[in-house]
């Protein structure tokens, strides 16, 4: 930046001051008058200011302008400068300066010309495009970048065919010929209309071309609404006519403007008692919805009131009817409460399919009239009214999972979901991830996301855990905590989620002699064993085999599509005499092959055709005689019995553990266990 010095400090030198402040460094201004305009002006503009320009005389200065009009001055200032230091007179100074303050006007002229032709060029609602001779753009308005959808930025100085491959430009710049009204599909899929014009300048040069378009998508398609117009209202109508639900429209005023049939039959109101008049007209108790949403611009749904002549009980929905942010109307679908009471109904019903889907039986399921039944279904029947855990327990076969479904059909629970587990038919790697859940990657395999639990499914119903008495040790203890803390902790994860769940639980074992031998928690057993229900054998209460043999026969003629009446005299004799070891499975497996082997023009089942049933006493062979065992317990007897058979099968399998559980049917889980309970040493098999 030049170093320019300002001797004179009147009117010529504040107006150099004035003109230089903003382009040169201005290193001092000099006046004999301390007073002096340019020099109170220098002082405020922060530049050195002085009475003796001898001061500031210095080699580095590039223009000294004197202002004072003084020769001597002139001459002394001439003879005093350095020879790289440019002296100018006072005339031409204010010439540079007319001429500086013109350069000014005329830029700020051409500034305000610019920023008007760009305002003009930009409002317009018409694209417009500019190119000159090589085909490239040089003009692109903010309609332009709407339409076309490419920057300004990135369309001016690039070729007009790489912004818009379909353009026809180059033709015009060929031909020389305005186009009009031509029609155009952009590369995006927009149709525009364009007139073309060749740029001529006044010596007849073709110096470019300009194009001005208007996007007409918009308005085909306005125009194709506009036609079919009369049929979508016609339709809308006949949609509005058709529906069951009864629908009112009311305008901004909250006058009715539509209703349909629907309407009519259930309001008793017609369409000149409602169309024209106030949203109030057809209420007959309550406060008017049309006109509440109208003044909150906000639905309302299920609002109760009573509508026309006859005061019809209804259920309303309102909504506001907003078009580009305004307010037109609102629109209310009503519903007749006598509906939603059948509804419900419907609702009730297949709540009762749900139920006998989960939870199949009730207590009127559960067959008996002997005292040793009626008690452990009355039991059963007060524990059903309480969230207390049950324990059911008694021999196989003897209907502790019919008791299951009976306690939750029977309590507040019933709508929630019955979960069913066998603790001895999962193995005891899955068992406590199929109980309690697992997170994400808590073992390899593991679902993405982790999986709910019985438990969790079971939330809020109750849960039903059969042979409870195979549980490992490691998730008897994870029960106890979710009986006792009413929560549990997936496995793999940390945190507990509570549950509601009512537990079920059974066992055919002696519990109280698997806590005498550490293969059950006896803390677990105080908690399941809040309220016992035993469940008698059926040698115990004999007087109800006929009872059941009925029930059983006409669900295996279902089963089987047979149709058996019953059973002869003498053959309910024979089954009484009998002790059903297996209870009431062994009766149905009993039943189910006499009727198997009945023809089908027999209808009754006879002594002939049931199995011999004998209550034979068991036998032990040992190497040199057979020694008939003391009479004692069914279930020591069944207990030795076993025994034997799990000796034999392991004789047979050479004592392969895995082997013998197959042909058992048990798993090696409760193979080991029974091996233990019997004291039968495996080593010398093998």
């Amino acid at each position: 930046m030049q170093k320019i010095m300002i001797v004179g400090a009147g009117k010529g030198g504040t107006a150099i001051l004035n003109i230089f402040k903003q382009t040169a460094e201005v290193v001092a201004v000099v006046d004999i008058n301390p007073r002096a305009a340019g020099i109170i002006a220098a002082r405020k503009a922060g530049i050195p200011t002085g009475t003796d320009w001898h001061e500031y005389m210095s080699s580095d200065l590039d223009i000294v302008i004197e202002v004072t009009g003084e020769e001597n001055v002139f001459k002394e200032l001439r003879d005093a400068r350095s020879k790289n230091t440019v002296l100018i007179p006072g005339s031409v100074a204010f010439l540079l300066a007319t001429l500086l303050e013109e350069k000014e006007e005329l830029i700020k002229t051409l500034r305000k010309i610019t920023y008007e032709h760009d305002l003009i060029f930009n409002s317009s609602g018409d694209g417009m495009v500019v190119i000159n001779t090589e085909g490239t753009v040089t003009l692109f308005n903010k309609s332009a970048e709407k339409i076309i959808g490419v920057k300004r930025e990135l369309a001016e100085g690039r070729h007009v065919l790489d912004i818009i491959p379909t353009s026809k430009l180059l033709r015009v710049l060929n031909t020389r010929k305005v186009e009009s009204n031509k029609e155009l599909v952009l590369p995006n899929g927009s149709k525009i209309i364009t007139t073309r014009i060749p740029i001529i300048d006044e010596n007849d040069q073709l110096i470019g071309a300009f194009s001005v378009f208007k996007d007409i998508t918009d308005v085909v398609n306005l125009a194709e609404e506009i036609t079919n117009l009369k049929e979508i209202q016609t339709m809308l109508q006949a949609i509005i006519n058709s529906s069951d639900e009864a629908i009112s429209v009311v305008d901004e005023d909250g006058r009715g403007i539509m209703i349909n049939p629907a309407y009519t039959r259930i309001t008793g109101l017609k369409e000149e008692e409602v169309i024209g008049q106030p949203a109030t007209a057809d209420i007959s108790e309550g406060e008017s919805m049309h006109m509440k949403v109208l003044k909150t611009r906000r639905p309302v749904r299920g609002a109760a009131m009573r509508v026309g002549p006859n005061k019809k009980e209804v259920v309303v929905n309102v909504a506001p009817i907003i078009v580009d942010g305004l307010l037109k109307g609102s629109v209310g679908v009503i519903h007749d409460m006598s509906e939603i009471q059948n509804l419900n109904r419907e609702l009730n019903r297949a709540r009762q399919i749900i139920r006998t889907l989960e939870a199949k039986y009730s207590f009127e399921d559960i067959i008996g009239q002997s005292e040793e039944m009626m008690i452990p279904v009355e039991q059963a029947k007060l524990g059903a009214k309480t969230p207390a855990t049950v324990l059911l327990r008694g021999e196989s076969g003897t209907g502790k999972e019919l008791f299951a479904h009976a306690i939750h059909n029977a309590s507040d629970r019933k709508f929630n979901k019955f979960i069913r587990v066998n603790c001895a038919a999962i193995s005891e790697s899955l068992l406590e991830s199929e109980l309690f859940g697992y997170e994400e990657g808590a073992f390899s395999g593991a679902k993405r996301g982790g999986k709910r639990g019985f438990f969790e499914e079971a939330n809020n119903g109750s849960i039903f855990l059969d042979e409870i008495g195979e549980l490992p040790a490691n998730t008897q203890a994870k029960l106890l905590r979710v009986l006792q803390e009413r929560e549990i902790v997936r496995v793999g994860g940390t945190k507990p989620v509570s549950i509601n769940v009512r537990v079920i639980a059974a066992t055919n074992m002696n519990l109280e002699k698997a806590i005498a031998n550490g293969s059950f928690r006896e803390d677990l057993y105080y908690r399941l064993n809040r309220m016992p229900i035993h469940i008698p054998p059926l040698r115990r209460r004999k007087d109800d085999i006929p009872l059941l043999c009925e029930r059983l026969i006409r669900k295996i003629n279902q089963d089987y599509g047979r149709n058996v009446e019953g059973v002869s005299e003498k053959a309910i004799n024979k089954l009484m005499d009998y002790d059903w070891p297996g209870n009431v499975r062994e009766l149905e497996n009993v039943l189910g092959r006499a009727i198997i082997f009945l023809s089908y023009s027999e209808t009754v089942i006879q002594e002939e055709h049931l199995p011999e049933l004998q209550n034979s006493q068991v036998k032990e062979k040992d190497e040199d005689a057979v020694q008939a065992i003391p009479a004692e317990t069914l279930a020591v007897q069944l207990e030795r019995y076993e025994a034997k058979v799990i000796k034999s099968t392991l004789k047979a399998v050479n004592g392969n553990k895995t082997a013998a559980s197959k042909l058992l049917g048990v798993s090696v889980r409760n193979l080991y266990y029974k091996l233990e309970k019997y004291g039968i040493e495996v080593n010398g098999m093998q």
